[in-house]
Order: structure tokens, then C-alpha cells, then sequence
């Protein structure tokens, strides 16, 4: 018994020895919980972000922003302003629902992530902010308008829009795939799915962040029921350039199709039903994909409302009362009364969200942001819509309120724009920012009282690359500064100068103006500047020429012919290898006439345009043995592009080949060389271009070939015998280019 009472007794009274491993334990075991303890403290610090985000809500209706022409009231979003911080110097990056939303995203410009144009498809792999925050501990979702073509990643909870969404009874995608239509209108329905969320977050006790992202106003502007009423009467004051000429600037401008004058739909703008009655001043045929939507209560409302009024005008038309401006009048009266009821229905829902904060006590540790993915024109320069980067449609607007950290009533003028946004939420976070983030985090900004640190940017690059798309607005890009704003058409090779101060209408470039020399010179260093600085090089960003109409029938031509397939040749270049059609026809005929080939030779084109064709069409079904590649001239002749950018694109089109023909053998041939001399400027950019390209060949799938000395003389002359203009070859060039390729075009097996 005693012998059992020993450990008993010691457990009684341990030994040094125990009290020594025990209080080693106890040490060890404090320090594995209090980092847990002290992170989950961090964690329920941190604050909660809501973003609001709409489409297409212009500045100009907005109340906190004082409009001019005093259009409507937005109180709720105007207590974001009056609590915290508007920011009047805020822009997009590119002026298209889809683009804003990818640069918000991921924090970078257009061309970096990869979604340019409406109808991309966004790269749901790429590092976006959501994702981290996700990993950090926040409770994510996003609500409402999506419109990135994939499937929302990097959120806990996701219930969007398909494509733009409609207006009455609009279905949403659950994360199952599946399908769900709601009875009721979106703005309310997506603001009453957002508080749902909001409820069980906030119960978690985790910090959270909702993206709030709302449809409205996106054209055709269908307002709720209860707002058809709210400006009965009212005459709106029209836009001191709603019958805008476009003199002053680019014949561009006069070559859009988004005035209110001339395009505005019979239907789905003006909301008259049946056919077209007037189509001299209305477009389209008739009918509104939105009105059929709606439930026969909605749509006996809908009619007891727009009925009497339509008729009213129509009588008035068919009677001759009306003149071309009077009708002009009339339409803009509808666009805005439409347009403007649509954006009451958000700032009810901003309201709602901003009640619910106060009630559930989360009000002082949440960031609420109002924000939208560009701006738009009400009537200003005659249009509707938006892309140009005139102020209306450059600007976002950006409202903060962030209790403790951002004072009352804060009116900033610090550039800021959209890439920031990202950047912001993750700051705000104490989540590191990723280096390839190109926006910067604005919390520097917020806590200095919306004054732009020392060290802020002094400009913001903006880039549009749609091309005679929607409304035949062209390719465009530029910088603004606090004062200025540079445009560059690269249409028409045109600069466009606006001196803000003195001209905040911008209805005149001073581009040539010889006073402001100096001014254009500096702009246009800064526009290098930052284009290098974001890495932009358009010889990789794909671009068309569709607004040509010889190469949209070409293009579309070529398309149709390698639909078909059959191929085992391809040629792809520029002018030089379309000229198989014309100087080197019969050549063409001799040696290629029997193997089954097609030339994708397109005169003008540069790489950017190649990867555009290669990517929309111009490949179809074939499957070549071998192409043969030889681009980049014009990218030296047009704009003497660096040769390190265009040796990128044409490496861009061998990345493309390799994905969509990984069995054809490609030769890589180098740039022809150009000019009378040695010495000539365009010739030694094309032989630094050569130097580079060479080294994409691997030796057995890409080949490279030099033929420049089938055309130079011993001395490095180039006869204009062989190229009569010392850059295309005649028919006896075409020959020496034909056999000289001949040995490498029989070895892959032709």
C-alpha cells in the first residue's frame, strides 16, 4: 500500500521538477492562443467595407455634386458627401461597364487584365482583391450587375445579373448555375437581396465586404412604378451644347451615333409601343424587351402612365405642330425624366442601406463608398452614353463616408481612379497590396483630409479600345491632368489639346494653337510617360480596322474562306504579303498555286491588327502545315515604335498560333528591309526588331529566315529595280522572296 501512496503523494506535492514542466506548458500553451486572440480582435477591428456601385450615373445627377442645371435631389447619397468625402477629380480608366468593373477587379488598366472591350471574357485566374480579402478573413459577395462574362470569384456569396440585366422581373444567376427570376424591380430587388446578406454577416462577427452593384441607370432607363409621377410637369434646362456641330475638333466627333437628335429608339428609348411611326426621328422598328417582361399589373400601370402622353405627341406629329427642334426637345424631356426617375430608385436603395447601418449599430465601423462604373451624358455634346473622354463620361462619381478617419464634409480634388479601388479595399484591410497592382490605395488620401500627398499622381491615363463598335465611337486614348487633358485618335493619327480652365466644355482643341507649344510638348511627354510607366504597348493590345470599309470586306472575306479550311499554306503579314496579289501574283500562281494556300496579308496592318484577326476569324478551321509570318514594318513606318515593344507583339502572334495550330511549323521571317540606305531611320528600327525576333525561333517549330540580302546590294544599298518605293517588291522581288523560302517550306514537309 505504501508502495501505491508514493505517486499519489507526489501528485500532492510535485516535485521542482513538475512545477517546472508545468509551468513550461502553461508558457507554450499562452503563446500558441494569445496571437489567436490577438488576430481575432485585429479581425473584428477591421472595418467593413460597402461599395454601392451603378452603371452609367452621371455626376450631373447627383446633388452633392451641384449641377449646374440643378436637375434632381439625391439626399441619400449625398449624406455619403455631407458625412464624409466627394471626390470631384475621380475617373474610370475606360468608359465601358464590363472594362471598369475588370480594372476595379484587379486593380490594373485594360490592356494588363485582359478585359477591353464589352463581350470579353474576364480571366477569372488573375489576382483580384476579392480573393485576398477573402483569404484574409472577410466575409465577400457581390450582388447585382456583373457583367464580366465568368462566373464572380473570390466571394463567399454571389447572386448577379446575366449580362446587363433587366429592369421588371429580372432573373439572376445563382452559384449553382442555375437560374432565378424575382417578381419586382431590380434596383429594389438587388437592394433587398444586399440587406438579406448585410443581416447574416453582420451576426458572424467577422468583418465583411459587399459589393452592392446595381443596373441603374443603364439605358433604356425603365423607372419603377412609384417614381412616374416624381417630376410630372417639370421642364428640364438643356445642356448648353445639346445641339453641339463638332467644330473645333475632330471630324471624328460628327461620325458618332449616340446623339439624342438622331438616335434615339422608337421603343425601348422613348417607350412608345407598336411600330415605328416617325422613323426619321426615331430608330428602330418598335418594341421593348422590357415591357414584354413585365406582369399584366405592371404593364396596366406602365400603359395608364406613357399611354396618354405618347398619344398626346403623336397627335401633335401627325398634326405638323412640331418642328425638328421642338421634337428634339421632346426627346431629351423623355431621356431625362426616364433617366433621372431611374437614379431616385438607387438612391432609395442607398437610403435603405444606409437606415439599416444606423439600426444595426455598424454604422461607425463600415466604409460605405457610392460610386459608379463611369459617368454618362445627359445631352451634353448632343449624346447619350458614354466612352469619349470628355469629362462627362471620364468622370466617376466617388462619395466616402468612413467614421473616425475621414471628417465631415471633405470636398477633394485628388486624381483619383477606378484601378485605385482595389488597391483601397485591401489597404483599408491591412492586407499588402500586390505589386502588380497598378492603382494605388487612397487611405494616404483619406486621412489627410482628402488632400493629395506629396507624392500623388499628377495625371491619370485613360484608353478606350473598342473601334466603330456601339455608336461608332473611335479607339482612343490620353491623359488628364488637374488643368489639361491630351486625346490621341489613332484613327486618323490625331492629337486632341483641351485647356479645362478656360474651356470646361471642351469645345475646342488647342492643339495647334501656337500658345500653347510648349503645353502640347509637355502633355505629350507625359502621355510616353505614363503609357511606359502602365505598360502599355499597343503593339500587343489587339486592335481592328473595321472602320475601314476595304478592310472590314477583306477581313470579313478572308474569315469566310478559312472557314472552309482546306489549307496547308498560310501567309500573315502586312501590305508586303497581300502584294501576293497584285505584284506577286504570278508568282503566287507558280509556286504556291497547287499547295492549297491562303494569304492573310492585310496592307496597313500592324501586329496589333494581326492579333485581332488571328483571334476573331482569320484562322477558322484551318489547320495549316506551316505559316509563315512577317509583320512589324508598319509598326516602324506608322509610328517607329520601339523595337523592344514590337519584337513583343510579334512574339504575342506566335503565343497565338502555338495555342490555336500547335501542329503547324511556323517561319518566322525577318522584317524586309526598308529605305534607300544603310542609315535610313526606318530600316535600322526594322533591323533592331530582327535582332530580337530571332531569338522566338527554336529551331524546329518556329524557323527563323533572313532574306534582306536577296534585295540589298553589296554596299546595303536597296535598288528601287527590286522595291520601286523601297518598300514593297515587284514581281521580280516576290521571285527572289519565293525562292529563298522554298528550302524551309520544303523541309516541314510542303
Amino acid at each position: 500500500m505504501q508502495a501505491m501512496k508514493a505517486p499519489c503523494s507526489q501528485s500532492v506535492r510535485p516535485s521542482v521538477a513538475a512545477v517546472l514542466r508545468l509551468l513550461i506548458l502553461a508558457f507554450c500553451w499562452a503563446l500558441a492562443i494569445v496571437p489567436a486572440s490577438r488576430g481575432a480582435n485585429a479581425a473584428a477591428q477591421r472595418p467593413n467595407i460597402i461599395f454601392v456601385f451603378s452603371d452609367d450615373h452621371a455626376l450631373q445627377a447627383i446633388s452633392a455634386y451641384g449641377s449646374a442645371l440643378h436637375l434632381n435631389q439625391t439626399p441619400n447619397i449625398d449624406r455619403l458627401a455631407t458625412e464624409g468625402a466627394l471626390f470631384v477629380n475621380s475617373f474610370c480608366a475606360n468608359s465601358l461597364c464590363g472594362p471598369s468593373r475588370a480594372c476595379i477587379q484587379t486593380g490594373k488598366h485594360s490592356h494588363l487584365n485582359g478585359f477591353m472591350r464589352n463581350g470579353d471574357r474576364f480571366d477569372p485566374t488573375q489576382t483580384t482583391f476579392p480573393k485576398l480579402l477573402q483569404r484574409a478573413g472577410y466575409q465577400t459577395a457581390v450582388i447585382g450587375k456583373w457583367h464580366l462574362g465568368s462566373d464572380p470569384v473570390g466571394f463567399d456569396y454571389w447572386e448577379v445579373l446575366p449580362g446587363q440585366g433587366n429592369y421588371y422581373n429580372p432573373d439572376f444567376i445563382q452559384m449553382d448555375g442555375k437560374r432565378k427570376r424575382y417578381t419586382g424591380y431590380c434596383t429594389d430587388i438587388i437592394t433587398d437581396l444586399s440587406l438579406d446578406w448585410l443581416k447574416q454577416a453582420s451576426a458572424k462577427g467577422q468583418p465583411f465586404i459587399l459589393m452592392c452593384q446595381q443596373k441603374a441607370p443603364h439605358r433604356n432607363w425603365m423607372p419603377p412604378e412609384r417614381h412616374f409621377d416624381l417630376f410630372e410637369g417639370r421642364q428640364f434646362p438643356e445642356p448648353a451644347t445639346l445641339r453641339d456641330d463638332y467644330a473645333g475638333r475632330s471630324r471624328l466627333l460628327q461620325e458618332n451615333q449616340m446623339t439624342v437628335r438622331d438616335y434615339m429608339s422608337w421603343g425601348a428609348d422613348m417607350k412608345f409601343q407598336g411600330e415605328n411611326q416617325f422613323p426619321k426621328y426615331f430608330t428602330g422598328r418598335g418594341g421593348n424587351g422590357e415591357y414584354n417582361r413585365m406582369t399584366p399589373e405592371q404593364r396596366a400601370t406602365w400603359d395608364a402612365w406613357y399611354e396618354p402622353r405618347n398619344q398626346e405627341f403623336i397627335r401633335r406629329m401627325e398634326a405638323g405642330e412640331l418642328s425638328d427642334d421642338q421634337i428634339l426637345q421632346w426627346k431629351y424631356q423623355r431621356y431625362l425624366h426616364d433617366y433621372l426617375k431611374c437614379v431616385q430608385a438607387v438612391d432609395d436603395g442607398v437610403g435603405r442601406i444606409l437606415e439599416w447601418l444606423d439600426q444595426s449599430g455598424l454604422a461607425d465601423n463600415t466604409i460605405v463608398i457610392y460610386s459608379s462604373d463611369q459617368g454618362f451624358y445627359l445631352g451634353e455634346h448632343g449624346w447619350f452614353d458614354k466612352r469619349w473622354m470628355f469629362e462627362e463620361s471620364l468622370k466617376m462619381p466617388f462619395l466616402v463616408r468612413w467614421p473616425g478617419v475621414i471628417p465631415a464634409g471633405v470636398k477633394s480634388t485628388a486624381l483619383i481612379q477606378n484601378i485605385d479601388y482595389g488597391p483601397t479595399f485591401l489597404d483599408v484591410a491591412g492586407v499588402p497590396v500586390p505589386a502588380e497592382m497598378q492603382g494605388r490605395s487612397l487611405v494616404p488620401v483619406f486621412q489627410n483630409g482628402g488632400r493629395a500627398p506629396a507624392d500623388w499622381r499628377d495625371a491619370v491615363y485613360y484608353a478606350y479600345y473598342e473601334n466603330v463598335a456601339a455608336h461608332n465611337v473611335p479607339m482612343q486614348d490620353g491623359v488628364r491632368t488637374e488643368s489639361y487633358k491630351l486625346m490621341f485618335f489613332p484613327r486618323t493619327r490625331e492629337w486632341q489639346l483641351f485647356d479645362l480652365v478656360k474651356d470646361p466644355q471642351e469645345m475646342s482643341s488647342v492643339h495647334q494653337d501656337a500658345d500653347y507649344a510648349d503645353v502640347l510638348r509637355g502633355l505629350q511627354q507625359r502621355y510616353r510617360d505614363l503609357r511606359r510607366f502602365y505598360d502599355v504597348n499597343t503593339a500587343t493590345i489587339p486592335a481592328h480596322r473595321r472602320g475601314e470599309t476595304w478592310w472590314r470586306q477583306r477581313e470579313t472575306a478572308k474569315s469566310a474562306l478559312a472557314k472552309e479550311g482546306n489549307v496547308d499554306l498560310v501567309f500573315i503579314g502586312d501590305s508586303i504579303t497581300q502584294g501576293w496579289e497584285g505584284a506577286g501574283k504570278e508568282v503566287w500562281q507558280e509556286f504556291y498555286g497547287d499547295r492549297r494556300a491562303l494569304n492573310l496579308g492585310f496592307s496597313g496592318d500592324r501586329t496589333e491588327h494581326v492579333l485581332w484577326r488571328l483571334t476573331h476569324g482569320n484562322l477558322g478551321q484551318i489547320k495549316p502545315k506551316v505559316a509563315v509570318v512577317m509583320i512589324g514594318t508598319n509598326n516602324t513606318g506608322h509610328l517607329m515604335q520601339d523595337p523592344a515593344e514590337v519584337a513583343a507583339g510579334v512574339s504575342e502572334i506566335l503565343q497565338v498560333l502555338e495555342q490555336r495550330l500547335p501542329d503547324t511549323r511556323i517561319v518566322l521571317n525577318a522584317i524586309f528591309p526598308r529605305g534607300a540606305t544603310p542609315l535610313d531611320a526606318g530600316r535600322l528600327n526594322n533591323l533592331a526588331i530582327n535582332q530580337r525576333i530571332r531569338r522566338l525561333a527554336d529551331g524546329k517549330r518556329v524557323q527563323y529566315v533572313d532574306v534582306s540580302d536577296r534585295f540589298l546590294t553589296g554596299d546595303g544599298t536597296l535598288p528601287k529595280e527590286l522595291m520601286p518605293d523601297l518598300l514593297h517588291p515587284n514581281t521580280e522581288g516576290y521571285r527572289r522572296w519565293a525562292e529563298a523560302l522554298e528550302p524551309s517550306l520544303r523541309r516541314m514537309g510542303l
